[in-house]
């Protein structure tokens, strides 16, 4: 099992990169989307989210209002540190359990916003970043996402540097061409884990 570690900063497009992979084969583990599933209602998560930030981070509906959290965390370090203690170990034991039931020639690709962030890189074989200029992915989350400038501005801040996240880089795939662009470089990605796997 290669085990891959695929991350960019937000606007970066590594969703993209993540999708194009696993149409390659890659068994994809969305840390994003466990993060999600894991404070859905009903569970352990988000009961231990309202009770550190009350109620008022709920919808009518009782699911969890995650652009009104978002505004609370992304303005204040401390807060946005219990959030993390209380997701990411839920987080961890779900991924464990997702790579568990991978084959054991699979390529692995760990999709982690904050790889770089939370010094994850030694738990991969590889570490690929997905690569942006700040403007550019300010850009993307203001046009393309509908996100308010100042909300994006703070997330942007609240993730590790563009040169941190190219330091802790064994691959680099830059994003700021075309879809046609971006299409070669994964398959030369590809290419290349395909390869490392087979040894």
């Amino acid at each position: 099992m290669l085990k891959v570690g695929l991350t960019g900063g937000i606007g970066s497009g590594k969703s993209e990169v993540s999708r194009r992979l696993a149409a390659r084969g890659a068994v994809v583990i969305d840390a994003d989307r466990i993060a999600r599933e894991v404070v859905e209602p009903g569970t352990e998560g988000l009961a231990r989210i309202v009770a550190l930030f009350g109620a008022g981070v709920l919808r009518e509906d009782g699911s969890l209002n995650r652009e009104g959290l978002g505004s609370i965390v992304f303005a204040d370090s401390e807060k946005l540190a219990s959030l993390n203690g209380i997701v990411h170990p839920l987080v961890g034991a779900r991924v464990a359990e997702l790579q568990s039931r991978a084959p054991g020639d699979a390529i692995v690709v760990y999709d982690v916003p904050l790889l770089v962030e939370n010094n994850l890189a030694s738990m991969y074989d590889v570490v690929i970043v997905v690569d942006a200029a700040d403007e550019l992915r300010l850009d993307r989350l203001v046009r393309l996402r509908g996100m308010a400038e100042p909300d994006a501005r703070a997330r942007l801040a609240a993730q590790a540097s563009r040169e941190e996240r190219l330091k802790a880089a064994d691959v680099v795939v830059p994003n700021e061409g075309s879809l046609e662009e971006l299409e070669a470089r994964v398959a030369e990605v590809w290419a290349g884990l395909s390869a490392r796997a087979a040894v």
